[in-house]
């Protein structure tokens, strides 16, 4: 069991005591911390020392919805006439995108944003995957690019009827049961599901039967544009979540995204439930959709959380854009700054917990060895009062020198030293450039 000794951190401890620790340690052993703190460092004989520098020291971060899949649509100018509007959007773009990946496509393309994930100092991803045209086998691809770079992941296949009925049901099912009967807590799974509006009752009805029998959560869009409330009204005559309660589909290990459109009695039920809502502001205001109404939410009770929605893998800018965005909605200077802060810090972590067997979150022993130091010291004083504060105007432009995954330093001075990150690069723009052209 290898071990390692972080020291003279200014440690962020985010623990029930809300710890700010200078000239703190933490300490590791294999892939948990033993103890994190004002330690004697004699009484410790580690595989390795890093010595923090006086700079920030805090838990990994965890990303509560991405999409990987998303990573070669950067700088892509889909065939055809702009989108005007979210339904065109799926269709012109994302639809082509995911139909023309190919197994190859699907590892790049995770591996690509888990590099930048690690690097931007986030250590566990809840995904939600889409390759219609190498579906079957699709999310041990995604493992293995988890695995490649050194991070926790949380894996689905999101169903649709939009190719054929019922297309990734058994991709889910094979995978759940995978993680179930695997011993190793890295990765994990839910039940992925597209929308209420491409989701027949046929559909939904497998889904709910297969997850229910597998005791496993899901993860599904809901509310995120109008065209979905509107189709799930006109087609099942039911709000979407009357529809979804209806299946069975909310829980404690569901997460639903979005939630653009949701309505005060929907809240209710997300609340009722004990489900989870992630929002999404950067990838919502790209779509030119409306804002969540998460403060409502928060005061209905809902554990909210934030992801990055595939448009980048840098949470704290989420965050940041998140309470920008309410009071951008409210014309409201005073609101939503602890709140974002909240979000991202504590409610992602509540997440992640009931999802993984190993818990993380926090410097303090039992944890999951998450650690980042960020190449940032406060030239005003960073306590626990004022840490939001640094977090949204300071380390939302911060490099990470440093994250430790699994008591594993993928990044070290900035790099991933295990990775030939040059290479895959450059395999990356041709595998990128091959694909645009099948899309083409």
């Amino acid at each position: 069991m290898t071990s390692l000794l972080i020291t003279n951190g200014l440690l962020a401890t985010l623990d029930d005591d809300n710890r700010f620790v200078e000239n703190g340690c933490v300490y590791v052993e294999g892939d948990r911390i033993v103890a994190a703190g004002d330690l004697d460092t004699s009484s410790y004989s580690p595989d390795r020392t890093l010595d923090a520098g006086g700079k920030l020291v805090m838990p990994g971060l965890i990303n509560a919805h991405h999409h990987l899949y998303s990573t070669f649509a950067r700088g892509f100018t889909p065939p055809g006439p702009q989108a005007t509007n979210f339904d065109q959007n799926l269709k012109r773009l994302w639809w082509k995108l995911d139909a023309a990946l190919d197994s190859e496509d699907v590892y790049h393309s995770a591996l690509l944003a888990l590099m930048d994930s690690a690097r931007a100092g986030c250590t566990t991803i809840i995904d939600h995957h889409a390759s219609p045209s190498c579906s079957d086998g699709s999310l041990d691809q995604v493992e293995q690019a988890f695995r490649d770079v050194g991070l926790s992941g949380c894996l689905c296949y999101e169903v649709s009827d939009r190719n054929k009925d019922g297309e990734g049901i058994e991709e889910n099912e094979r995978y759940i049961r995978k993680c179930r009967d695997s011993d190793d807590g890295q990765m994990t799974a839910l039940f992925g599901l597209h929308a209420s509006m491409t989701l027949g009752n046929d559909t939904l009805q497998r889904c709910a039967d297969i997850a229910h029998e597998l005791e496993a959560g899901f993860h599904v869009h809901a509310a995120e544009d109008v065209i979905d409330v509107q189709m799930t009204q006109e087609r099942y005559g039911q709000g979407i979540m009357d529809r979804f309660v209806d299946f069975g589909i909310p829980g404690s290990k569901t997460i639903f995204v979005h939630g653009t459109c949701l309505e005060a009695a929907e809240m209710d039920a997300l609340q009722a439930t004990d489900s989870v809502l992630v929002n999404n502001p950067e990838s919502n205001m790209n779509n030119g959709l409306g804002v969540s109404p998460i403060l409502d939410m928060l005061k209905h009770g809902v554990t909210v959380g934030v992801g990055t929605d595939g448009i980048s893998s840098h949470l704290i800018s989420q965050a940041r854009a998140m309470y920008l965005h309410q009071r951008a909605e409210h014309r409201d200077p005073t609101l939503a700054f602890a709140e974002a802060c909240e979000i991202l810090l504590r409610n992602n972590s509540h997440i992640a917990n009931r999802l993984f067997a190993e818990p993380r979150g926090t410097l303090a022993a039992g944890q999951l060895a998450d650690v980042v130091i960020h190449d940032y010291v406060p030239f005003t004083p960073l306590n626990a009062d004022t840490f939001y504060g640094h977090l949204l105007f300071g380390l939302s432009f911060s490099r990470i020198q440093t994250t430790i995954a699994r008591g594993r330093v993928v990044v070290d001075d900035g790099r991933l030293p295990h990775l030939d990150e040059e290479a895959i690069r450059a395999h990356c723009r041709e595998r990128a450039r091959t694909l645009w052209a099948r899309i083409n």
